[in-house]
């Protein structure tokens, strides 16, 4: 009787437990990224009311590179600092990573970088919820789980997307493996804070596709063409930025000159095209992907501004704009796949990033959480063909390879 007993009050307590846990994780991501996306809808104003403002994206870049020369060399690794506390937990992570993050990217949008705002959203999201740590007097498993949660409270919220918010926690740490023991906690933090930012008044961008043609073999051809095309994009993507920062530290040894230099050329370069279509998020050009056809070179333009922002060491995310990159992509292969060019826009936003990021589980949903559960099974055929085609190195240095993609065997984590 004692033993079962414990075996229904044990579930029942870990439950509790990680529920006041989320609702603390999900109170504080869910603000964070209000307040980011906030800041970011004025910085965007700003800068298009203002566009002489992109002249100063130089200057702009040297006091982000000072600002983490002297305050943030511990937290610089953004990203992938937190999954490899994730991996291998050592020190509760600094607070200020938090007002960094937030402040750069405020900086890189206003200025006229072109970066996204998930990088943002997840270091808030983690940095904040691991504060918790010592107070609750965590140990390292636990810890761990918190990290995850905070990350999908981070990604759930700033694209109003829950459930892949959840499964991205899940799915980002290694490839072709998922952390079942934070399922709870993850689920329940990013529903939260999704909840959280919508109560501050923070509205996400709607998109629609109007028409998803019945199911087909003719159809699935096309999904499964247009992800292999998703696919080596994002592979393209996390290599070429990853080059332009490999070179950018060789050839410039003194940090903070890094984004003077990307910020030069950023700005000469929108000044010289004539227009600031392919910096900050891009929205109103992901939309009108939804819309109509588009130049088809759109994707490559995006592409090359944002592989040099971030590699040149401005702030903010590559989600956003690989959402760009695949949106308009997808437009682009309207002109040659017998879909509908909204349905294509859609399976690239999401493919792209799938590809990009090794994590296709969470873009499949993020599809049809966007744009509804009949654009499901085509995006997720694109998706999974763009993780095959992606290779196993993505945007993020610090994942893992869990499960090779291609061979029948299980690789060990490393």
């Amino acid at each position: 009787m004692s033993n079962k007993l414990t075996g229904i009050l044990a579930p029942a307590i870990y439950l509790l437990r990680w529920t006041a846990l989320s609702v603390a994780v999900g109170a504080l991501a869910g603000s964070a990224s209000a307040l980011l996306l906030a800041s970011l809808e004025w910085a965007t104003a700003v800068r298009e009311a203002h566009v002489w403002l992109i002249a100063l994206l130089p200057l702009a870049g040297l006091a982000t590179g000072l600002m983490y020369q002297h305050t943030g060399q511990s937290v610089e690794a953004g990203n992938n600092l937190l999954l490899e506390e994730i991996h291998d937990p050592k020190a509760v992570i600094p607070v200020r990573m938090t007002p960094l993050v937030l402040l750069g990217t405020v900086i890189s949008h206003l200025f006229g970088g072109s970066a996204g705002r998930e990088g943002t959203a997840l270091q808030t999201g983690a940095s904040l919820a691991d504060q918790l740590t010592r107070p609750v007097g965590l140990e390292a498993h636990d810890r761990r789980v918190l990290l995850m949660a905070g990350i999908s409270a981070g990604f759930g919220s700033v694209f109003g997307t829950p459930l892949a918010g959840a499964v991205f926690g899940l799915e980002v740490l290694a490839i072709g493996r998922m952390r079942y023991d934070a399922l709870i906690p993850c689920m329940l933090s990013a529903a939260l804070a999704d909840r959280v930012t919508m109560l501050w008044g923070i509205h996400h961008t709607i998109y629609r596709i109007p028409f998803v043609p019945a199911p087909s073999v003719a159809g699935f051809a096309c999904a499964v063409a247009a992800g292999v095309a998703f696919g080596l994009t994002g592979r393209f993507f996390a290599a070429g930025t990853h080059a332009i920062a490999k070179a950018a530290k060789r050839w410039i040894r003194y940090a903070p000159l890094r984004p003077v230099v990307g910020g030069a050329l950023v700005a000469g370069a929108v000044f010289a095209i004539g227009t600031t279509r392919y910096i900050g998020l891009g929205i109103p050009t992901i939309v009108e992907a939804f819309a109509h056809p588009l130049r088809p070179w759109d994707f490559a333009a995006k592409f090359v501004f944002t592989a040099v922002t971030l590699g040149f060491g401005f702030k903010g995310g590559e989600v956003t704009p690989l959402f760009f990159i695949g949106a308009t992509l997808g437009n682009a292969l309207g002109y040659v796949l017998p879909l509908p060019v909204p349905l294509l826009a859609g399976m690239g936003f999401a493919g792209v990033f799938a590809g990009a990021a090794n994590t296709p589980v969470a873009s499949t949903l993020l599809a049809m959480e966007l744009f509804g559960s009949e654009a499901g099974i085509y995006a997720g055929i694109a998706c999974v063909v763009s993780y095959l085609f992606s290779g196993h190195a993505g945007i993020y240095r610090a994942q893992r390879v869990g499960l090779t993609k291609y061979a029948p065997h299980v690789e060990p984590v490393r």
